[in-house]
């Protein structure tokens, strides 16, 4: 007996030296490619709802006040499901029953916003312009509704990734730029559908008296979201199995399960315990990521729309600059996420060569915050430019107005690259370096993404209305945030360990 319980020691002595397994990376793409069928409708918010909001009836320094779903449900949602996707012992594994829920939510929410205007009318709600109240109430129900899905499916993907990396630093960060490559697919298709004004056709019962060709290109889309959603999510979870999760986990997990399933604490003090624990690396990460938030959210908020006002000087729903403008910008974010998906497979190459990805993300947080400053270049450039036809009426800008824009479009690909994948490679190296479940470790890291996020929502619009209702205000706070987050990145974040161990990080590509 006493031979037996040595011999047990020593097995599990060698069972936590030893390297953890990892996965294929062909199964690690396929559970990564979920996050384009998450962006494609991520990327119709971003173009096409802050001017549909408007089109119901909501003024351009509420509007903001929308986006709010985003940011809270993130607040509690992540971190709830990240930390019962570490404890959750389904038949069908930790992370995939929530990745198929999140599916499923994203399905009914998508149809409240497709066919808020049409219910609103259905329930009362005039024609014509004006505000709307009951096409709002429903479209702002389905907003919650899919920013909840949403978060319930990138956090598990993501904790799913570095599952299935085994503990591997390099193989943990090769998985990020996947999923931020599979993020820029999503947004290359979104940004496209965006963009081309007569989708409609292809639903032709999308158009209706409530509906217009907008709201309808816009029901148009969603559609394809869900389409291209459930059948990425389908297929990444019916060929991957979670069967080769370390054994150490699965053990843990056996043990929670044993106990009756319950945690030594509730999921609350389980959150204050994970910060109050948290080393030193994760915090100044969690510090460097809110900073980098409160820069790129005024963007993500308002970029289509200070391209259809500042640069092509149209206004809400008076005329076909405003809408011109719109679809300008949403070339520019497919741009943008072109940009984005050639650089996530670089991020690995480029941050060797420039010493690390610690220090590439402070560089390129430096790009970020020179390009937000340039949108009052751009915007100055407009002004001075415009032309008027002989009746008077205000034209399209001029060529080189256009180009100056996009190609701060493009541009900030570069940066964005980093920050959809750098942060959560780094706290999953942290965390694993602290032993801690990646599911909650990730919640606590989107904290830090969706704080900044709130602070912006609640004082972006009324800050811009401040001074006169545009957008440049917001961009400006932003500028000076990505600065601060770069010094910050370059003196204080520490490099992850596989930094200095080039052996390690390489290993992780085989």
């Amino acid at each position: 007996m006493e031979n037996g319980t040595k011999k047990l020691n020593n097995v599990s002595s060698l069972a936590v030296e030893q390297p953890l397994p990892k996965s294929k990376l062909w199964k690690i793409m396929m559970v990564a490619s979920i996050a384009a069928g998450v962006q494609f409708g991520w990327a119709l918010q971003l173009s096409l709802l802050t001017p549909y909001v408007q089109l119901l009836g909501i003024p351009h320094k509420f509007a903001s006040f929308i986006w709010l779903c985003g940011p809270i449900s993130g607040m509690i949602v992540q971190p709830v499901v990240g930390y019962y996707s570490d404890n959750c012992t389904s038949r069908f594994g930790r992370r995939r029953p929530f990745i198929a829920a999140g599916a499923a939510l994203v399905t009914i929410a998508v149809f409240l916003i497709g066919f808020a205007a049409d219910l609103g009318r259905a329930s009362g709600d005039p024609l014509g312009k004006g505000s709307k109240p009951r096409a709002i109430a429903v479209f702002v129900v389905g907003f919650w509704i899919l920013d909840v899905a949403n978060n319930m499916l990138q956090g598990p993907c993501r904790a799913l990734l570095a599952d299935l990396s085994g503990g591997k630093a390099g193989r943990m960060r090769t998985a990020n730029a996947f999923f931020s490559f599979f993020m820029a697919v999503g947004n290359v298709l979104g940004y496209a559908a965006g963009s081309y004004s007569r989708l409609y056709k292809i639903f032709p019962f999308s158009k209706t008296p409530a509906c217009d060709i907008y709201c309808a290109n816009l029901k148009s889309c969603f559609f394809i979201a869900v389409f291209l959603l459930l059948s990425l999510t389908t297929l990444a979870l019916t060929v991957v199995r979670e069967n080769e999760l370390p054994e150490k986990d699965e053990q843990e997990i056996d043990e929670k399960a044993a106990a009756g399933g319950k945690s030594k604490v509730p999921f609350f003090g389980e959150i204050f315990g994970a910060l109050k624990d948290l080393p030193r690396p994760m915090w100044i990460l969690l510090l460097v990521t809110c900073l980098n938030w409160i820069a790129w959210f005024p963007f993500f908020l308002y970029d289509t729309d200070w391209m259809a006002k500042e640069v092509y000087g149209g206004k809400v729903g008076d005329g076909r600059l405003y809408d011109l403008g719109v679809h300008a910008g949403a070339l520019g974010l497919l741009l943008n996420s072109v940009v984005l998906g050639f650089v996530s497979l670089s991020v690995e190459f480029l941050g060797k060569k420039i010493g690390g990805v610690k220090r590439l993300w402070g560089i390129l947080n430096f790009v970020l915050a020179v390009c937000m400053g340039l949108t009052v270049l751009v915007t100055k450039m407009a002004e001075k430019s415009r032309q008027y036809d002989a009746h008077g009426t205000l034209m399209a800008p001029t060529s080189g107005v256009k180009i100056g824009a996009l190609t701060l479009f493009a541009v900030l690909g570069i940066p964005l690259a980093v920050t959809f994948s750098v942060p959560f490679a780094l706290a999953s190296i942290f965390s694993s370096n602290a032993g801690s479940g990646q599911g909650l470790s990730l919640g606590v890291l989107n904290l830090a993404i969706v704080v900044p996020q709130m602070l912006v929502s609640i004082v972006g619009g009324p800050w811009d209305d401040l001074f006169g209702g545009g957008n440049l205000p917001g961009f400006i706070v932003g500028a000076v945030a990505a600065a601060a987050s770069g010094i910050l990145a370059l003196t204080m974040l520490p490099s992850p360990p596989a930094d200095a161990k080039p052996a390690t990080t390489m290993g992780g590509f085989h």
